[in-house]
């Protein structure tokens, strides 16, 4: 099933007579054995005004369109997504519907924010096959309940996104990076969080064990970035990374490349920075790399291992991320909520989609 248009997608949804699969570009590794709903039928930018900061595109618009444009007037997706195609070995093109679904956030989050805190408005067709909009054009409305964030991050679980609204930008004129070496996460997390608590303005903080560095990341214009880094060296101490190499490194970082051929499953953990080192230390997986000051660990674990239950009650929250077919059914791919999120979520679930057509099991 693939819809040309939002009428077309409204009317399909209301004439199903069965749960469906919905996806985007089909990169992110969302299997399932009922029928496949693709949105990439809905493509195309249909408003993009640099000097407002404002892009509107239809959600099967693929999200390497939407950067080139961008970039022809040096602006981006301050909340850079990351690319999972090489680490889940999938094909396809990532779009940015599927993007905003997933609410897809990069290494910048620490400092920008989440693709969420960038979606000003969405349309999107319900369980029933209404057309619902919500939210605008501006950052700040008052528009009722605020589903624009409720959308983002449901998996297409609440309803099917056709055309999302976002703000944009400036692209910094230059990047660099401090490399800092240390011994093990606990020194990491206390280097990063200096960093990130410095005025410096850092853009990144991440630490790989496997080389035994925190980096670092500043961005902006060339004469504030060189000084900051400067400042940021005096205090930390480290080797600076240029721009070519800065950005290359945070593009494999971004996209977990370090995982991509290792064998085992791979689990996203979201903690807090400090938890980092203890939860670390529990996970006792056979890698792990940390980003966002800590708060986010990616953890690479044998086949098949139960994460959450290795890991007892923690505050955060687990994804597995990568896994065979198996391990998904048995394990689920999202951490378990408690009874009372579980019974709210729920109840959200079946006002928006009371025939239970999207992407059933998906979030169980």
């Amino acid at each position: 099933m693939r819809p040309e248009t939002e009428a077309e997608l409204a009317e399909l949804v209301a004439g199903l007579n069965g749960p469906v699969h919905v996806v985007g570009g089909g990169t992110r590794g969302i299997g399932g054995t009922d029928p496949v709903l693709t949105t990439a039928g809905l493509s195309g930018i249909t408003l993009y005004e640099p000097g407002a900061l404002t892009l509107v595109a239809r959600t099967g618009t693929p999200l390497a369109e939407i950067e080139a444009a961008l970039q022809t007037e040096g602006q981006q997706l301050a909340f850079e997504p990351m690319d999972h195609r090489r680490l889940l070995g999938t094909t396809g093109e990532p779009t940015i519907g599927g993007v905003v679904a997933a609410n897809i956030s990069g290494p910048r989050r620490i400092q920008a924010g989440a693709c969420r805190d960038f979606l000003m408005g969405v349309r999107y067709v319900d369980g029933q096959g209404q057309v619902i909009k919500n939210g605008g054009r501006v950052m700040k409305n008052v528009t009722g309940y605020d589903l624009v964030k409720l959308l983002a991050g449901s998996w297409g679980t609440l309803g099917v996104l056709s055309e999302v609204s976002l703000k944009v930008l400036p692209m910094p004129e230059v990047q660099m990076s401090l490399t800092v070496s240390v011994d093990d996460v606990r020194t990491a997390v206390s280097v990063m969080s200096a960093a990130l608590k410095s005025p410096y303005e850092v853009s990144g903080a991440a630490y790989d064990p496997t080389n035994g560095q925190a980096l670092l990341r500043l961005e902006g214009f060339s004469d504030s970035v060189a000084y900051r880094l400067d400042r940021l060296r005096e205090i930390l101490g480290g080797e600076s990374v240029e721009s070519a190499g800065s950005a290359a490194l945070w593009d494999d970082l971004r996209d977990v490349r370090g995982f991509e051929d290792l064998d085992g499953d791979v689990w996203r953990l979201s903690v807090k920075p400090g938890d980092a080192p203890d939860i670390a230390a529990r996970i006792n997986a056979d890698r792990v790399l940390y980003d966002w000051g800590g708060g986010l660990i990616w953890a690479l674990v044998p086949g098949g291992t139960d994460l959450p239950v290795r890991l007892g009650r923690f505050e955060g929250h687990a994804t597995l991320v990568r896994a065979d077919a198996r391990t998904l059914e048995d394990l689920g791919r999202f951490h378990p909520e408690d009874a009372t999120v579980e019974a709210l979520t729920r109840g959200i679930r079946q006002k928006f989609d009371p025939r239970c057509v999207f992407n059933q099991g998906l979030m169980r």
